[in-house]
């Protein structure tokens, strides 16, 4: 568990963006080409198109529910509720450790579109991006765990 995690913090590290980091580490577990969980999780770093509003470390964690736990037939309400309960506890397990699910407000942002670059406070933190990776990988990994999956 802990070297997926680790494998997320990595691939944050050499540039790609916070959602995809998430989705790739765990791409080999659904099937997914390194190649493929990139291109699926682009559009979400920087809280979705660097608009900063939900978390693309969460962003990617959702990705993963999806493709863990997502319904595939259109009347199937059950399975799509369950995706959503899923998703639900995510959520609060990653506001919880997090502190927000909203990009603007972990980088201390005023206003969603503000850039980094023109608040130093936010600049100072960037850091805390890799931080949000790592607790987003976590928080998946230790529910597949808890769903007897060995990952």
């Amino acid at each position: 568990m802990e070297q997926r995690i680790q494998k997320a913090v990595e691939y944050f590290k050499n540039g790609y963006n916070c959602s995809q980091s998430v989705t790739a580490a765990f791409a080999d577990v659904y099937g997914l080409s390194e190649e493929q969980a990139l291109r699926i999780s682009a559009s979400f770093g920087g809280g979705i198109g660097r608009t900063r509003n939900v978390c693309g470390a969460a962003c990617g964690m959702f990705i993963l529910a999806g493709l863990e736990t997502g319904s595939i037939t259109p009347k199937d309400n059950i399975g799509k509720e369950n995706n959503y309960k899923v998703v639900r506890t995510l959520t609060d397990k990653y506001i919880q450790e997090a502190g927000a699910l909203r990009c603007a407000v972990l980088l201390g942002l005023e206003t969603p579109r503000q850039d980094e670059m023109t608040n130093p406070e936010a600049l100072a933190q960037k850091h805390t991006c890799a931080q949000k990776v790592e607790t987003a990988a976590r928080i998946f990994a230790q529910y597949l765990t808890s769903q007897g999956k060995k990952i």
